[in-house]
């Protein structure tokens, strides 16, 4: 990633006064400056989908660092940036890095443990075996004895031992049953932990764009009916701008809770990224149509956004995208068609001027 954050390599090979003119220069230099503010905060999002872990800190630091940036920024101030994108980048490697040796370690440690626990097991048959393949040799010379005293004795201790034997082997083995029990249970956890982080986003805390996915191929796979919807917030960008990054994140959080409100237990709904969210309906498209509407009037209107002092009022609107799976379609096609349906009802909200970011009345 090194080598394509390097913003003064651009900015001083622009074109100058004496070429186009100092208006092009700021023009041209205003365009480069949104084209990396825009490349920090997709490496944000990406970094979070590659290592849900430790990939929330990279984000808001890059979404920071974006926020800091400006057309008339002196080269050194633009060094500066440049070097934390860097040390933030190498900062966030170095922290996957380690989360997935810990990840591997984890894994490493429950196969040993079940290595060990097998030889624990075999080890204890292997003894068991030995002892009762003494016991059955005694039985075998009972045969060859006359003296009925002597064979019931014979038969009593054989019996006793066998006994015992049998008795240490459940013993031993309810013993290693219930350690592996354990830590069969301990790791079960573990993992139940892993799927959920990265099942869920990170932000919203919503079901992940790769969780939704495996939603959908699931339905295809088994030829059910449903309908996907996409949605993205009107004029979101317009929140950031205006008010923050931080102020972005908590619309988003609270537009998430509403979305989730709106559905159903079975639904799927995640985020799709930035502020785009999916949901997934198990109905046909009349039905799905007659829901999406509801929806559309729940976690469209007001929100307030707690900031010092007091709080923001916000309108929001959202375009909503809907599709019905046709049999035998991939879900690349599905998401397509439902995203083109999106943005033509984006287009139309554009031409009525309506958007998030202004003051609610």
């Amino acid at each position: 990633m090194g080598r394509m954050i390097s913003l003064r390599r651009y900015l001083e090979s622009a074109p100058g006064p004496d070429d186009q003119g100092a208006h092009c220069e700021r023009d041209w230099a205003t365009l480069a400056i949104e084209a990396y503010g825009a490349s920090l905060l997709e490496m944000g999002n990406c970094s979070l989908e590659a290592c849900p872990g430790v990939g929330d800190g990279l984000k808001r630091s890059l979404a920071e660092l974006k926020a800091s940036l400006s057309p008339l920024m002196e080269a050194d101030a633009l060094a500066r940036t440049e070097g934390k994108v860097r040390d933030e980048l190498r900062g966030w490697g170095r922290g996957a890095a380690r989360h997935y040796q810990q990840k591997a370690r984890e894994v490493k440690e429950m196969l040993l443990s079940m290595a060990s626990t097998a030889e624990s097991v075999s080890a204890r048959d292997e003894q068991c075996a030995g002892q009762m393949n003494a016991v059955t040799d005694r039985l075998q010379t009972i045969a060859s004895l006359d003296d009925l005293t002597e064979i019931r004795a014979s038969v009593e201790s054989s019996a006793a031992e066998l006994k015992a034997s049998i008795g240490r082997m459940v013993a031993e083995g309810k013993t290693v049953l219930a350690k592996l029990r354990g830590q069969v249970a301990e790791y079960h956890a573990r993992l139940e932990e892993a799927e959920a982080v990265a099942s869920r986003d990170a932000l919203t805390g919503l079901s992940s764009r790769l969780y939704v996915e495996g939603q959908i191929e699931a339905r295809i796979a088994t030829g059910a009916v449903f309908c996907l919807g996409l949605i993205d917030i009107d004029s979101f960008k317009r929140v950031n701008d205006e008010h923050g990054h931080l102020t972005g994140d908590e619309l988003l959080k609270q537009f998430s809770m509403e979305l989730r409100s709106a559905c159903r237990a079975t639904d799927a709904v995640g985020r799709w990224g930035g502020d785009e969210f999916v949901f997934v309906f198990d109905c046909g498209l009349t039905e799905a149509e007659a829901r999406t509407q509801r929806l559309r009037n729940w976690i469209c209107g007001n929100y307030s956004i707690p900031r010092k002092p007091g709080k923001l009022q916000l309108r929001v609107d959202a375009s909503i995208g809907l599709a019905a799976h046709e049999q035998g379609e991939p879900m690349e096609h599905l998401v397509t068609r439902a995203d083109g349906a999106m943005y033509a009802e984006k287009a139309v909200a554009r031409r009525r001027h309506a958007g998030v970011g202004v003051p609610a009345r």
